[in-house]
C-alpha cells in the first residue's frame, strides 16, 4: 500500500436495521485526494441475500437512522453553508428533504418512538460569534471571558461560548411538496423581501443556559429525552456524569443519575420496557480515569447495578443498544473488538468474534448487523443470524489490490517475565530488512488487527514494522492498563524494547543493526523517552507528542486532569517522567511532526522539544501542518495525509535507507 492508496480505505459506520430485520442501512466514508476531504454516502442492503446499493449521492452523507416504523431514513448531510443537518428520504431511496436548520449544525439526533418528531443536539453560539452576525469577522469578535478550568476542545475550538442544547422538530414527510426559490419582484419600499423556506417546521429549544448536553435518547414512551449534562468546572476537573430527563413538552426536567453515583458515562440506551442501561466506569473522586474498567450498568431505583465484571470485559469501544431484554456492547481484548450480548442478570455471550474489530452494530427481527474492520479490510458489513456470521460487502477489495502485508502475531516474554503481545509486518522476500519500532498513542489504547495504513505504507517501502501493546495499553485488563500510572517510562519502555528485540530475534530477515523508532501522541512521548535512553536507532519520528507535562497542564484540552493522574503533581514526579527532563541525553537524529491546531497535545509541546534538540546540537527537523488537529493521521485533509507519508518515507530514506 502506498500513500495515495488511502483512498481505498473505506470505513463502514454504525449501521441501522429495519424493525422486522428485512433490511439494513449504513454509511461509508473514505479519503478523497482530489476533493481533499472525506467522502461517503448512505447504503441499503436487503437481508439476508440482497446486494448493497447506494441510496444517496451527497459528498459526505452519514449517521443513517431509520424511523421506528422503518419507512423513512434520516441521515446527516451538509447544508448550503456546509453545516451538518438532518435530512430525510423514503427508506427505499429518493430525494432528500432537509429536516433541521441549526446555525452551527447538528451534533446528534434521534427519532421519537412514534416517528412524528426528531430531537437533536446543536451548539448555540453567543450573539455575534461564529458567523451569527453577517460580516463580523472572527478577529473582530468581543473578548472571551473565561472563569472555568476548561475552554477549548480538540477539533472544535472554544466551548464555553457555544453550549450544546436540545431541540425537537416535527419530522418532515419524505413525499411532501418541495419548497421553491422566491423570484425577484417589484414591491413597495416597506414590503419585506420574500424569504426562501428551507425546513417545514420550527424547532423548539428544550434546554438553555451555559450547560452543554451530550448524548440523546428518547424514553420508551417518548415523553422525555435522556441526556448527560456538561458543566465547565470552576476549579477542579470532575469526570462524573449527571444524567437528566428533559420533558419533550417543555414542562421541565428531572435527574436520572446524579454525580453522587460516581460514574463517568459514554453511552445510554433505553429498552422497550423503559429500562435504562449506561456504558461507563467508576471514577472515584471524579478524576481517576486511568485504565477505566468500562462496563454495562442498569439504572435501578436503588442505584446503578453493574452487569459486567471489570476484570473480564472492557466495553470502552463503541456503543450499546437494547435488543429485547438484553443489551449489545463491544468488548476490546488483545487487539480485537468483539460484539457481546449482556443479559440483565449479567450473563455474557459472544455474538461476533474472531480476527476483527466491531465498530458499530444494530439488531432487530432476530438478526444482527455489524460494521467491522479486519486485517484485509478497513470496513465491511457483517450479518449474524442463527449464530452464523456472513460478510455482505466487499469494500476491502481495493485495498487488497494495492498490496497488503498480513502481520504475524507474536508474544514475547519480557525481562521481568511479563508477556508482551504484538505484531510484526514485513515485506515479501528474504531480507534483511531495516526495522521500524512503531508505538501507539493513548496510552490506554491499543494496536489492533484492522488494516492499518501507517504500517502498510512502511512495509511497501521495504521496512519491517514491529508494534506491540505494552503495559499501559487497553484490552489486557485493568492491572495492565494502570501499571504505568505515575510510572510512565518504566515498564512500558521495557515492554516495547523487549518486544522489539524479541521480534528481531524471532525472524532472521529483520536486521537488528538497522533500526528506527516512531510514534504519535503517547507514542510520541515514549519515542522521545526511548531515544533518551537507547541510542541504537538511526533516526526517530516524534509526532504530536506529550512531551512537557508542566506546560501541558495549562494548554491541553485535557490538561486539567491527564498529566496529574498519569505523571503526578509534584515537581519531582513530573521531572522523573518528563521527556523534556531527559532531552539532553538524546543523540538520535529526530523529526518532530505536529499539527498547528492540535489542542490535545498543543503545538508548543513540539516546538519546545525541537528547540531543545537544536540548541544542544542534536540533528533535528520539524514539520508543522496548518489547519490540522490531533487527528491528522486519521481524519486530516487527504492531501496532508499523503504529504505526511511522503515526509515520513523521505526521513527514513535519508536516515535508514532500505538498500
Amino acid at each position: 500500500m502506498r500513500a495515495t492508496d488511502i483512498e481505498t480505505l473505506i470505513a463502514v459506520t454504525r449501521p441501522d436495521i429495519a424493525p422486522d430485520g428485512s433490511f439494513a442501512v449504513f454509511a461509508t466514508s473514505r479519503p478523497d485526494i482530489a476533493a481533499n476531504r472525506g467522502v461517503g454516502q448512505v447504503w441499503r442492503v436487503d437481508l439476508p441475500d440482497g446486494a448493497p446499493r447506494r441510496l444517496t449521492r451527497g459528498t459526505a452523507d452519514g449517521a443513517p437512522r431509520l424511523s421506528p416504523d422503518g419507512t423513512r431514513l434520516a441521515f446527516v448531510r451538509g447544508d448550503a453553508k456546509g453545516k451538518p443537518q438532518v435530512h430525510v428520504i423514503p427508506a427505499a431511496g429518493g430525494e432528500p428533504v432537509q429536516a433541521t436548520e441549526a446555525v452551527l449544525g447538528v451534533e446528534e439526533y434521534a427519532w421519537s418512538p412514534d416517528g412524528t418528531s426528531i430531537a437533536y443536539l446543536a451548539r448555540v453560539p453567543e450573539k455575534g460569534r461564529y458567523g451569527s452576525v453577517e460580516g463580523l469577522d472572527a478577529a473582530a469578535e468581543s473578548p472571551r471571558h473565561i472563569t472555568g478550568i476548561r475552554w477549548h476542545a480538540n477539533g472544535l475550538g472554544y466551548i464555553g461560548d457555544r453550549p450544546s442544547h436540545i431541540f425537537v422538530i416535527a419530522a418532515p414527510e419524505a413525499d411532501a411538496e418541495p419548497f421553491y426559490e422566491p423570484a425577484a419582484a417589484v414591491r413597495d419600499d416597506d414590503a419585506p423581501a420574500p424569504q426562501k423556506t428551507v425546513v417545514a417546521a420550527e424547532a423548539r429549544q428544550l434546554t438553555e443556559g451555559t450547560t452543554s448536553h451530550a448524548g440523546l435518547v428518547f424514553s420508551a414512551d417518548g415523553a422525555e429525552l435522556l441526556t448527560a449534562t456538561d458543566e465547565i468546572e470552576s476549579a477542579v476537573r470532575d469526570l462524573r456524569t449527571r444524567v437528566i430527563a428533559v420533558a419533550v413538552d417543555g414542562s421541565g426536567e428531572r435527574e436520572v443519575l446524579g454525580v453522587g453515583a460516581g460514574l463517568s458515562l459514554f453511552d445510554i440506551a433505553v429498552a422497550d420496557d423503559g429500562a435504562v442501561a449506561v456504558l461507563g466506569h467508576e471514577v472515584g473522586d471524579g478524576r481517576d480515569f486511568v485504565a477505566p474498567g468500562v462496563g454495562l450498568f442498569l439504572l435501578e431505583p436503588a442505584g446503578p447495578r453493574r452487569l459486567t465484571h471489570v476484570d473480564e470485559v472492557y466495553l470502552g469501544e463503541g456503543h450499546i443498544t437494547a435488543d429485547g431484554d438484553d443489551f449489545l456492547a463491544h468488548d476490546a481484548t488483545r487487539g480485537r473488538v468483539r460484539l457481546l450480548r449482556v443479559s440483565r442478570d449479567g450473563e455474557v455471550a459472544e455474538v461476533l468474534c474472531g480476527d476483527l474489530e466491531v465498530g458499530g452494530h444494530a439488531a432487530a427481527g432476530g438478526r444482527v448487523v455489524a460494521a467491522v474492520a479486519r486485517p484485509d479490510s478497513f470496513g465491511e458489513l457483517v450479518l449474524v443470524e442463527g449464530g452464523v456470521a456472513r460478510t455482505l460487502t466487499d469494500f476491502g477489495a481495493g485495498a487488497a489490490a494495492s498490496g497488503i502485508s498480513l502481520p504475524r502475531e507474536l508474544t514475547v516474554t519480557g525481562r521481568d517475565g511479563y508477556p508482551v503481545h504484538g505484531w510484526v509486518a514485513a515485506p515479501e522476500g528474504e531480507g534483511p530488512f531495516p526495522v521500524i519500532l512503531q508505538i501507539h498513542g493513548g496510552p490506554f489504547a491499543s494496536y489492533g488487527v484492522h488494516l492499518f495504513d501507517e504500517t502498510q505504507v512502511l512495509v511497501d517501502a521495504g521496512y519491517a514494522v514491529v508494534y506491540s501493546n505494552p503495559r499501559g495499553s487497553a484490552g489486557y485488563g485493568p492491572a495492565h492498563g494502570r501499571s504505568i500510572r505515575q510510572q510512565m517510562g518504566t515498564v512500558d519502555f521495557a515492554d516495547v524494547i523487549d518486544f522489539f528485540e524479541g521480534a528481531i530475534a524471532s525472524d532472521e530477515r529483520l536486521d537488528g543493526e538497522r533500526v528506527g523508532v516512531q510514534g504519535g501522541s503517547y507514542g510520541g512521548y515514549l519515542t522521545a523517552w526511548v531515544i533518551a535512553h537507547d541510542h541504537r536507532f538511526a533516526g526517530a519520528i516524534v509526532e504530536r507528542g506529550f512531551l512537557e507535562p508542566v506546560s501541558f497542564q495549562g494548554t491541553s484540552d485535557i490538561g486539567s486532569f491527564f498529566g496529574d493522574e498519569y505523571v503526578g503533581v509534584s515537581a519531582e514526579d513530573i521531572a522523573r517522567q518528563s521527556p523534556m527532563s531527559v532531552v539532553g541525553q538524546v543523540k538520535t537524529p529526530t523529526l518532530v511532526m505536529h499539527s498547528e491546531l492540535d489542542f490535545r497535545c498543543p503545538l508548543e509541546q513540539a516546538t519546545r522539544y525541537y528547540t531543545a534538540l537544536k540548541r544542544q546540537g542534536t540533528e533535528a527537523e520539524m514539520l508543522v501542518f496548518p489547519g490540522e488537529n490531533h487527528e491528522l493521521t486519521r481524519s486530516g485533509q487527504p492531501r496532508h495525509r499523503v504529504e505526511r507519508f511522503d515526509a515520513v518515507l523521505d526521513w527514513w530514506a535519508r536516515r535508514l535507507p532500505v538498500g
